[in-house]
């Protein structure tokens, strides 16, 4: 088990621009231990942490914040996963394009707000952050989790989560909204006594494959009076929705915003 001053070390030098092999033969550290540790710095968390999460107890609870849960599975349902690692750890990652600085941060302080004992780091892609934690029970938080992609397999809500997404359903359609969806700003021309005008309205999107998702977000827009229209090929489930009407667009405005 190497030190954090050895781990921060390494780091340093990689960041200077050295390459991993170059910083290996230098430290006498192995180059996928210097791989993990641009994933994670500090060591993984024991096994025994266990008792420590909500899930976990012999009555199982909540999470202590409700309303970061609702918005991190909305933000895990759309670009997030669970992954299995060693020792029993799992890996949540949402990725976050780097346009959306505010959506990075808001999704760091989420992870804290429902694991404050597990740390969050970030991890740059290629146009992307993926907003990174580390915990045994990140699987009991996310039981949806599994092999292959979310459309390729039944996403269902766990009683408990249904129980979250009906007392805080805005957050959960932030989360959604956020991670596979937008607002933008439609416009039309209209000619009337030989003038043509541009008119310009807001219009909220969301897109995902899994038709489970979808239901999900479309029982959710329901549930707050928010009307939507489906789009796509009729042949197959529609997996692109729109909320265009002025007062469904207002609403998704006082509760949801555009991203930032």
């Amino acid at each position: 088990m190497y030190d954090l001053d050895t781990r921060k070390r390494a780091l340093a030098l990689v960041a200077e621009g050295r390459s991993l092999h170059s910083v290996s033969r230098q430290m006498g550290v192995s180059r996928a231990a210097i791989r993990s540790w641009l994933v994670r710095l500090e060591p993984l968390p024991s096994v025994t942490s266990r008792g420590h999460c909500v899930r976990c107890r012999p009555e199982p609870g909540l999470p202590a914040a409700p309303e970061s849960y609702a918005y991190l599975l909305g933000l895990y349902l759309g670009d997030g996963c669970v992954s299995r690692h060693a020792r029993g750890n799992y890996c949540l990652r949402i990725a976050c394009a780097d346009a959306w600085p505010g959506l990075i941060d808001a999704c760091a302080d989420a992870i804290r707000a429902v694991r404050p004992e597990s740390s969050v780091c970030r991890v740059r892609g290629k146009g992307c952050v993926s907003v990174t934690s580390w915990s045994v029970h990140w699987a009991c938080l996310f039981p949806q989790h599994g092999p292959g992609p979310k459309h390729g397999r039944t996403i269902r809500l766990a009683t408990w989560q249904e129980g979250i997404v009906e007392a805080c359903p805005w957050p959960f359609i932030r989360g959604l909204i956020h991670s596979d969806g937008c607002r933008i700003i439609n416009w039309t021309a209209r000619t009337t006594g030989g003038v043509t005008k541009r008119y310009e309205y807001p219009r909220y999107f969301f897109t995902n494959r899994s038709a489970d998702i979808i239901r999900l977000f479309c029982d959710t827009l329901d549930r707050v009076g928010v009307e939507w229209k489906a789009g796509g090929q009729r042949t197959r489930p529609a997996k692109n929705i729109s909320v265009a009407r002025r007062a469904s667009v207002a609403l998704m405005d006082a509760h949801v915003g555009a991203k930032y």
